[in-house]
């Protein structure tokens, strides 16, 4: 197996368990592990872990659903508003300067972060 294609796979793992553990990781994980790490460009890098979530998220739901842990009437009513929030950021993805996206991107997640230290 190629060197980079194990690091791609480590990558992976990682993400996959911190997906499973804490509801997250494709943006958290991948996003900055593809830039900095991979050298991919920001815009793809963006495209390229929400490709990634959707099987994780399969995963992580089967077990979840298996384990009576879902609150499905905030689930569906999040993905609603979600369905039309991923339309709308999808479509202004390749809008918005990459400066402009690494700042709004580092932004959510330092607020996410200090909300999370708070508690």
């Amino acid at each position: 197996m190629k060197k980079n294609n194990l690091k791609i796979i480590s990558i992976g793992l990682i993400t996959g368990l911190i997906n499973g553990l804490f509801g997250s990781g494709g943006g958290t994980i991948i996003v900055p592990t593809m830039i900095f790490l991979l050298g991919i460009d920001d815009h793809k890098a963006h495209a390229t872990a929400i490709a990634v979530i959707l099987p994780l998220t399969i995963i992580s739901t089967i077990i979840y659903y298996r384990q009576n842990i879902i609150k499905y009437d905030v689930a569906f009513t999040v993905a609603i508003g979600g369905i039309a929030g991923s339309f709308i950021g999808s479509n202004l993805l390749n809008k918005v300067p990459t400066n402009i996206l690494r700042k709004i991107f580092g932004s959510f997640m330092i607020f996410a972060a200090i909300r999370l230290l708070m508690k």
